[in-house]
């Protein structure tokens, strides 16, 4: 089984985007980054994914919005993380 694709939107020197990339790499997860920064396309796409995304990062795994940083952060210390980007 594959895993599954990973979209993380960030912005330039946000320290929860560098703390949930982190992570994420920690765990050996690939996942493509989005940077919208300057605004554009693919944070109209963000938003289009979460409608009540006000912070990044924005951070999908597959069809799930898990949210931001302290998301992904509880979901490894609740021991699901590795489930959901098994697939």
């Amino acid at each position: 089984m594959a895993a599954p694709q990973i979209d993380i939107y960030t912005k330039f020197a946000c320290p929860y985007c560098v703390r949930a990339k982190r992570l994420l790499s920690e765990k050996g997860a690939t996942f493509t980054e989005h940077d919208i920064t300057m605004g554009g396309a693919k944070r109209d796409e963000m938003l289009a994914r979460a409608p009540n995304a006000m912070t990044v990062p924005q951070i999908f795994i597959g069809d799930t919005h898990v949210g931001g940083s302290d998301d992904l952060a509880a979901l490894e210390r609740a021991g699901k993380l590795d489930a959901l980007l098994a697939g």
